[in-house]
């Protein structure tokens, strides 16, 4: 009777602690409108930031903006007594490597890694783009401000470091700049590469490109909607997964999918007022981000941005055209908003820094019966599991039931044709992992 009694009210802790936790809503009220006006303010007045400008001048080009915000990072680490890790991350593109490379050129990545305290080589990372450009993606000269395009993402990383280094994690955080986004996502590449000679084990991340624009020329304006891009399945899927796909589903259930479905709940738990939109896509329509690179090496990866883009102000010369006014210039700018996105990254970083290991191996079985059975890997640190399913027509994790410290359950009446299911691991804390998608079958 005890352990009955002991075990309900681990459940009922469990349960209340998923509800809501303090912290987040204080990681939210922390984000600063007018820090990272200054932030984006500072980063416009380089006057260009493209890959290929110049690198040595204290005020221009883009190798004062990456030393800026390095010094940026340094500040935050010293106000939480040397939590932040800094490095340059660097590769030498030469020219030719494609159209955009008119010149060899160093691409140079800033990454400010704060690390766990159990899990260090676990990471959850956050991303914006440091460089800029004009119509020309050869003209590293003229002024390119980047005011949105994506100086917006990049001072919502400096931000977001500012707020979250005043906390411990198990998991570690990396806050980073990256290059050579408009030449072709170079710098995404070279960190993916050095995750994988460093045997990182990355959670997924967060890649900001555009956070700060709240009227399209859709003819919408809203300071609530954004949207969360990712692909279905990973590029690195093998030909035996693809066939089990084909048999056991999964076409919508890739870990950057799973990723996005996870930022989109807790966003709709602590943030009500925000409308998050999954996009199932890799990016918009024929088009690249920095979270691309990832998806190729095998990592989830997900895309925020704003829900209303302008292409006016996107990669244009700074001009007035027929009434109409080009360019990525500071007064498009919306701060309010670009800092409800930074937040909606802020939580997110931090409910899976504090979180417990998703499980490596799900296993999913009830073929030609009632009821749905599971079987799971054990997480060092998960104190339960919680098993997710929902119709296989909606996108989103509908329903769940938490079933205690165990590795394998039953769902009693749940025909497993029709739905989708899914296991994640959920911490003392009451913090959970990331949905797993069945990788395995039983009978």
């Amino acid at each position: 009777m005890k352990k009955v009694l002991l075990f309900g009210l681990l459940a009922l802790s469990l349960s209340l602690a998923a509800q809501s936790d303090q912290r987040l809503y204080d990681i939210i009220d922390a984000v600063s409108a007018e820090r990272i006006e200054n932030d984006i303010t500072k980063l416009a007045n380089f006057g260009t930031r493209h890959t290929l400008s110049d690198t040595v001048s204290k005020t221009r080009g883009i190798g004062a903006a990456r030393r800026w915000i390095k010094s940026e990072f340094e500040k935050t680490s010293e106000a939480c007594n040397g939590c932040l890790n800094l490095i340059y991350q660097k590769d030498l593109v030469n020219k030719g490597a494609n159209q955009r490379i008119v010149k060899d050129v160093e691409i140079v990545n800033v990454l400010a890694v704060q690390r766990g305290t159990k899990h260090p080589n676990r990471f959850i990372i956050m991303s914006g783009d440091i460089d800029s450009r004009v119509s020309d993606p050869t003209n590293f000269t003229d002024d390119s401000p980047g005011a949105n395009d994506n100086a917006s993402g990049m001072a919502g990383t400096i931000e977001a470091a500012r707020v979250l280094s005043k906390y411990k994690f198990e998991n570690s955080i990396i806050y980073m700049g990256l290059s050579g986004e408009e030449q072709g996502l170079f710098g995404g590449g070279g960190v993916a590469a050095y995750a994988k000679e460093q045997g990182w084990e990355i959670i997924g991340i967060f890649n900001n490109d555009m956070i700060g624009n709240i009227t399209g020329v859709d003819g919408i304006t809203s300071s609530t909607d954004f949207r969360i891009f990712s692909e279905p399945v990973p590029p690195t899927e093998t030909e035996e997964q693809r066939r089990a796909r084909r048999f056991y589903g999964g076409e919508v259930d890739g870990i950057s999918r799973q990723l996005a479905r996870y930022v989109h709940k807790n966003t709709e738990k602590y943030m009500p007022e925000m409308n998050p939109m999954m996009i199932y896509r890799l990016d918009r329509f024929g088009r690249g981000g920095h979270h691309r690179p990832f998806n190729d090496a095998g990592f989830a990866g997900i895309r925020i941005m704003e829900a209303h883009e302008n292409y006016t102000q996107q990669h244009q010369d700074i001009r007035v055209e027929d009434g109409i006014a080009y360019g990525d210039v500071l007064e498009h700018v919306n701060f309010d908003y670009a800092a409800k996105l930074t937040a909606v990254n802020a939580i997110n970083l931090a409910s899976l820094a504090w979180a417990p290991p998703a499980p490596e191996t799900v296993k999913i079985g009830g073929i030609v019966e009632p009821s749905a059975k599971f079987q799971w890997s054990k997480v060092d640190g998960a104190k339960g599991y919680k098993i997710y399913w929902r119709d296989t027509t909606s996108p989103t994790w509908d329903n769940s039931r938490y079933v205690g410290d165990v590795t394998e359950f039953t769902l009693d009446g749940i025909v497993i044709d029709n739905y989708f299911f899914g296991i994640s691991s959920v911490g003392e804390n009451g913090f959970e992992s990331v949905v797993v998608f069945p990788n395995g079958v039983f009978r």
